[in-house]
């Protein structure tokens, strides 16, 4: 039976369907991500499956005799066991530590190196815009993302530069993102107001006004030639002992770092800070041009640090192997960071470190369960879906590798 259903199983999730079979199956791949398991479980053939049907519990990755692993993993369970290189029998919480010290982490030097540098070209480029643009009211430049924050694979590599823009309140005041052409209440808009009383040229960013909106676009657009164009990278990563280079071909505005013992890639965000929200200019693709989105990465910052205080919890460790497994798989590049931090405050509380690997797996569940309705809402505004930005086959191909790593979790953790 076995021999008869692999050759079927693999042909279903690999070849492609005529229109006809699509309409009747109705999933797709996704539909297939069940059936790893009845391959090894099921004496019986693989029936139906529907998509629907990844609703209904996945294998416990933690099972207590007699009965179903509790949802909320309250106490250290035995874990699966796999074997090392060196023949020894290693628990996956085990797995997980040794992951985490030989593959995530980065040295103390390298990662002090890596934000020494990063500073001094925040520097450099704070002085250069105050020369070029002294009329438009940049706020200090600041560096963000994990190589500060430790929330993803802690790797010295990537950067934010986050540039404030700021806005006279009495100018300027948010459209919801309900109201915004696109409908997405992650996506906001700026508009500009009392044009009756404050015409034209009262604001200095006024030149970056689209149909009354303050074009995140625009403004990308004229940093970007700045960038390229204006600043003398030469001599500055000359200065700094680096060689930089601007990305020319990205829509981002990025850096290339090179120094002799760390490379980075920068990526400078201009932001606004308004009535508690913030925003950044990061429009979606496509041919809108005034939309801001909503950045809750302060948040989730602040919120997972202070639920680990509270309960000496392993969320930090868990979320950056967890990044660092993601950024080293194309098929789930685009879970890591805040898909993975809201996933994790979902969960709750007792995140205690003996509970690492339950947790671990918890979370791949959880992820299999959201994919499954293609709805992750935000953890601070419910409204938000997280992954509306994903594509039909973007979801089925991670739910189909996530789905046989609640079971298997070494797929994920094995040497690329």
């Amino acid at each position: 039976i076995a021999a008869r259903s692999v050759p079927q199983l693999i042909d279903r999730a690999t070849s492609p369907r005529d229109e006809g079979d699509a309409k009747a199956d109705g999933g797709g791949l996704r539909d297939a991500w069940p059936d790893l398991t009845l391959i090894k479980t099921a004496p019986d053939p693989p029936r139906k499956q529907r998509r629907q049907d990844l609703s209904q519990p996945l294998p416990s990755p933690v099972p207590a005799p007699g009965e179903a692993q509790p949802r909320d993993c309250s106490a250290p369970a035995e874990t699966p066991r796999v074997e090392s290189s060196a023949g020894r029998c290693l628990t996956l919480q085990e797995r997980l530590l040794l992951h985490y010290s030989s593959r995530v982490a980065v040295a103390e030097e390298r990662a002090a190196l890596a934000q020494q540098l990063a500073g001094g070209i925040c520097a450099e480029l704070q002085s250069f815009l105050r020369g070029k643009c002294p009329e438009l009211p940049f706020g200090s430049l600041f560096l963000s993302g994990p190589l500060l924050d430790g929330l993803g694979a802690l790797a010295a590599d990537r950067v934010d530069f986050m540039l404030p823009v700021v806005l006279d309140p009495a100018l300027w005041s948010l459209i919801p993102g309900e109201e915004t052409v696109v409908r997405n209440p992650r996506y906001w808009m700026i508009k500009r107001t009392g044009l009756e009383y404050f015409p034209r040229g009262r604001s200095p960013w006024d030149r970056f006004i689209v149909g009354r909106y303050l074009s995140s676009n625009a403004l990308n657009e004229t940093l970007h030639k700045m960038l390229v164009a204006s600043v003398n990278w030469p001599a500055i990563g000359s200065l700094l002992g680096s060689i930089i280079r601007p990305v020319v071909a990205s829509e981002e505005l990025k850096l290339e770092v090179k120094h002799e013992q760390v490379e980075l890639s920068v990526t400078l965000f201009p932001v606004v800070e308004m009535d508690d929200k913030v925003l950044l200019a990061a429009p979606p693709e496509g041919l809108v041009e005034n939309l801001w989105l909503e950045s809750f990465y302060r948040a989730e910052v602040s919120r997972v640090k202070e639920l680990d205080a509270g309960d000496c919890g392993a969320r930090q460790s868990c979320l950056r192997i967890l990044n660092g497994l993601c950024e080293s798989h194309p098929s789930l590049r685009k879970l890591s960071g805040s898909p993975l931090t809201h996933v994790v405050l979902h969960l709750g509380a007792d995140w205690a470190q003996e509970n690492l690997a339950a947790r671990f797996q918890q979370v791949l569940q959880e992820l299999v369960g959201y994919l499954e309705i293609g709805v992750l809402p935000s953890y601070f505004n419910h409204k938000v879906n997280l992954f509306c930005g994903l594509l039909e086959e973007e979801i089925d191909e991670m739910g189909f590798l996530l789905y046989r790593a609640v079971s298997e979790p070494e797929l994920l953790l094995k040497e690329k």
